[in-house]
């Protein structure tokens, strides 16, 4: 057996097993951090937007002209513009055809729950794979290092004169598996951890959002007005956001 340590010949001189083991941690490792480096850059945009997006929705203008520049936009929506788009369409359309305002506010809470829904998987897409890296690739790492432990003592024990310079490298090459299964799952824990915090609490700002802004189309729906039926959606989108 080689005595050679450096960290090059103990991988090529590890058994297919091991190697196997390393090349599955190896992968592991860089589907984490690219989940992660994805992951980072979506939340950033995401709750940027949001902040910018309430910022408009709370600046006083009208809210039927902010719908229609959403609307013309050729860009999908998405976070809370998504939720806003969803619940204010719902509201001119029940507006348009009935007058029972309870009714009205619970179609329009079911539509933007269901967004908010979608909204909420978007975000946390790809979370359960890192929390899975991070729990399982350590237990990886530990059995190519009990494989190639067990196999340097097998080794070992079929030689006459046995010395530390034969079974240091066998133990060494094992090692590096466990090492490399931490090194995978390390990452992929914080960054568990961090992103599902993170996706908390911009759901929680969704969830805020849709509430306060069911309250000020609670306000309109309960004046119990229903315009003419030649008016347009758009039309009666208008009209009630002058109104308020």
């Amino acid at each position: 057996m080689s005595t050679d340590l450096s960290l090059v010949t103990l991988i090529l001189d590890a058994s297919l097993l091991v190697q196997f083991v390393m090349l599955l941690l190896l992968s592991a490792s860089v589907i984490s951090w690219f989940i992660i480096f994805q992951k980072n850059k979506l939340l950033k945009v995401v709750s940027s937007e949001a902040s910018r997006f309430e910022d408009q929705f709370w600046s006083g203008g009208d809210l039927s002209e902010l719908y229609t520049q959403l609307s013309r936009r050729h860009l999908d929506r998405e976070g809370m513009e998504k939720v806003f788009e969803t619940g204010f369409a719902e509201f001119a359309r029940s507006y348009k055809t009935t007058t029972d305002p309870a009714f009205m506010m619970a179609s329009i809470q079911r539509s933007m729950k269901v967004v908010l829904s979608r909204e909420e998987d978007k975000l946390e897409s790809n979370l359960t794979l890192l929390a899975t890296i991070g729990s399982i690739s350590p237990y990886v790492g530990l059995f190519g290092t009990v494989w190639g432990i067990m196999n340097s003592f097998t080794a070992l024990g079929a030689v006459q004169n046995a010395s530390l310079n034969m079974v240091a490298p066998g133990i060494a090459e094992a090692l590096i598996a466990t090492a490399m299964g931490l090194f995978a799952a390390i990452p992929a824990v914080v960054a568990y951890n961090r992103y599902s915090d993170q996706v908390d609490r911009l759901v929680s700002r969704y969830e805020n959002f849709m509430e306060e802004f069911t309250t000020v189309l609670q306000r309109q729906s309960q004046k119990k007005v229903k315009p003419a039926k030649s008016r347009s959606t758009d039309e009666v989108a208008t009209s009630t956001a002058e109104a308020e």
